[in-house]
């Protein structure tokens, strides 16, 4: 089976560069292009999985790493090899931080894209030459987000935990016996409580910690509070 490769940038002339870089390295390739989000998004509902994923930060209707961020929640094991023209070492630490399997800027030479993506292909991380990652705050950022999420109460948490399985709020009242509106609520306060905008930024930001872990301490803490009263 030929390997796939999605393109998504609004540009038809830097599309057009992507896939000659790709066809060097996978002359059999099959490519499929997207010039939105939504498109890019359509795509990987449909069909085939694809073995990389190529994405132009700036894209139209998107604001920041939204794009990214959306793409990932969509398909969250989806491998995606960031090509911008930004080069600034925060953005790129941001974009890894969101997950994305590498970052290469739009100038480099066709060659050394090229071998980005198979380096990608191959598992490896791909960051622009000569990287240097801002200063260390990652450790004291997780520290802080798993603090909020461990903040959150046991219900709440379990409405997380189905929001993160793609559950819908009608799904999730169903399943919890309580109204829809209660679930609303309950979303709107863990993306007050998580510092998020939207339910897909929480998910991606979620996907950072070990949820599982921190499910199993609110239960114990939610089992002593029990045992007290």
């Amino acid at each position: 089976m030929a390997v796939r490769f999605l393109i998504v940038d609004d540009h038809p002339l830097f599309r057009d560069a992507l896939a000659v870089a790709i066809q060097s390295a996978y002359p059999e390739a099959e490519i499929v292009e997207a010039s939105s989000i939504s498109a890019a998004r359509e795509a990987l509902q449909s069909g085939e999985p694809f073995d990389l994923l190529l994405l132009d930060l700036s894209m139209p209707g998107t604001r920041g790493f939204d794009g990214l961020i959306e793409l990932r929640a969509a398909r969250p094991k989806q491998p995606i090899l960031v090509v911008s023209a930004h080069e600034d070492p925060r953005i790129v630490h941001e974009a890894m931080t969101c997950g994305a399997a590498g970052y290469i800027s739009k100038s480099v030479k066709k060659a050394d894209l090229s071998e980005a993506i198979q380096d990608v292909m191959a598992g490896l991380v791909v960051l622009p030459k000569g990287y240097e990652p801002p200063a260390a705050d990652a450790p004291s950022r997780d520290t802080d987000l798993a603090a909020r999420v461990a903040s959150l109460t046991r219900q709440q948490l379990r409405v997380l935990q189905m929001v993160r399985q793609g559950k819908l709020n009608k799904q999730i009242a169903h399943e919890l016996g309580v109204g829809e509106t209660t679930v609303k609520a309950h979303v709107s306060e863990i993306m007050r409580k998580l510092n998020v905008v939207s339910r897909t930024q929480a998910v991606i930001e979620v996907a950072r910690l070990d949820y599982d872990a921190i499910l199993a301490t609110a239960g114990a803490r939610d089992d002593k509070d029990t045992a007290r009263s």
